[in-house]
Order: structure tokens, then sequence, then C-alpha cells
């Protein structure tokens, strides 16, 4: 019975893989068959590296690349050092309880909905980065930033723990057997076995936060212009598929949609196979 159940448990998860394999493809297959017209016409690179102003006949996504590169790295630059010290407390400096305590706060963060963080941001944030900016509304890659490193952190804190935890414990103890304190412990015993996990925890935080559009949406202020700094207002591809309504198929305007979701599919794309290489290559290695 046991080996019958191992079986059926074996199918059954490999089912979900090949048809989750399978929507996968399906998506890139449906953002290549509408975005096929423009490797054809040759209008791909015009939209790519132009602006936004479809009064002047510009359907460019140039701004909202720039966007979204510039907020996800200025949060990523944010989320990192306080995902790795988050992880530091969890797994090694704080006292146990304290431990278990950080550690189901961070848990419970990774459930409550991106648009919570935005709304309570929209009250909290806005009107002091606006006295602070002087000048707009308050809206900007600066305001949406933090909130979006807040959001991606507890993924990356939870992933970093894990690999601290996955450290083989001999060299731990020998640490303690030769009397070092946890901060030796943790500089040279874990962090230098655990950092393919960093690295790859990093590969997966960037990617939710380039693919995050709740944010963007409500707290960079959604300007098409092209952002000259961080304090100024600018719309992300994700917030721009949102945003963009279009009911003519042939026109520039629906056609730039897909391009955002064949650009932001790749990036994705790209990000999980580095993971996948990281953590093949990198483990072997360790």
């Amino acid at each position: 019975m046991m080996n019958q159940a191992s079986s059926a448990s074996e199918y059954l998860f490999l089912t979900a893989a090949v048809l989750v394999g399978l929507l996968t493809a399906a998506v890139f297959l449906f953002l290549f068959f509408f975005g096929l017209p423009l490797l054809q016409s040759g209008q791909l690179v015009e939209l790519l590296f132009s602006s936004w102003s479809p009064n002047r006949g510009l359907y460019g996504i140039f701004p909202m690349l720039t966007a979204s590169l510039l907020l996800a790295v200025l949060s990523m630059l944010m989320s990192f050092p306080l995902s790795l010290g988050m992880s530091f407390l969890i797994t090694s400096l704080a006292p146990p309880k304290l431990r278990r305590i950080l550690l189901g706060v961070v848990r419970v963060m990774t459930g409550i909905p991106t648009v919570v963080y935005s709304f309570a941001a929209l009250f909290l944030l806005v009107p002091v980065m606006r006295s602070l900016i002087g000048h707009g509304t308050g809206m900007s890659i600066l305001t949406a930033a933090p909130i979006l490193a807040l959001v991606t952190a507890p993924t990356m804190i939870l992933f970093f723990v894990n690999s601290f935890n996955n450290v083989s414990s001999e060299f731990a103890l020998a640490v303690d057997a030769l009397g070092g304190n946890p901060v030796q412990k943790l500089l040279y015993v874990i962090l230098p076995q655990a950092w393919p996990g960093i690295l790859n925890g990093t590969l997966l935080g960037f990617g939710r936060a380039i693919g995050d559009t709740m944010v963007s949406l409500m707290l960079a202020g959604n300007s098409t212009a092209y952002p000259d700094s961080i304090t100024e207002s600018a719309r992300t591809l994700t917030a721009h598929i949102a945003l963009v309504l279009a009911f003519d198929f042939d026109s520039m305007e629906f056609k730039s949609i897909f391009v955002c979701g064949i650009f932001l599919y790749l990036l994705t794309a790209i990000l999980m196979l580095l993971f996948r290489i990281t953590t093949a290559y990198l483990g072997r290695k360790i």
C-alpha cells in the first residue's frame, strides 16, 4: 500500500509539473503570436527605444522600461541589507525565543497582499515624501522603492534563513569548540557556506521586485515621461500593462502591451534560469 501511495503521489506531482510547464509555454506562445507582427514589420526597435506620447503617434516603452529597472534596483539595494540582517538575527544573533517570534512575523508578512502595503503607504509615506522632495505629489520612484523593498524582503529572508540552516552543523560545532562567538561563526563559517543560497534568494527577490504591479501602480505616480531622477514620478512596465486600454488590435498602443509582456516574460525566464544554474553549479562546488 505504501509503495502504491508513493507511486500515485509521484504521478500526481509529475502531472502537476507538466501542466505548469505547458501553461507557461502557452503564455509565451500567446505573447509571441501577438508580438510576431512587430518582428515582421520592424516596429519593435521603435517601441523599445522611443517615448510614450500617443497624441504625437509615439508608443515607445523606453520610459517604462527605465522606471522598472530603476525601481527594482533601488528596492533591492534597500531590501538586501535588511533581509540579510534579519536573517542573521533569526539564525544566529537573537535569543531563541525572539528568533521564533521574528520568523513568525516574517512568515505572516509573506501572506499580506501587496495592495495593503501600498494603501497604507499612500496615506502615511506619500505626505512625508511630498514634504521631503518639496515638489510634486510625493509619488515617485523613491516613494515606491522602500515599500517594494518591504514586499520583497520576507521572501528573501525566508530563503536566506533556509540557506543558513542548511550549513553543516559540524562546522558550527567546530567554531563553538574553539571558543568562537556567534558573530565569528556567522562571518567565517555560515556566510562562506551559504553564499550560493544568498545569491539565489537575491535573484528571486529581484524577479519579485520587477514583476510587482500594485506598489508601482499606487505609489510611483504613473507618469509616462522619462524619469530624470528617482524623485520623479514614473510608470513601470507592469503598471503600463494594467493602465493601457486599447481595443484596436492593430494599433501600436495595443502592440506596446505585448512588448511589455514579452520583455517581462524573458527577464523573468532569464532570472529563473540563472537561479537554476547557480543552484546546480554552486551547490556542487560547496
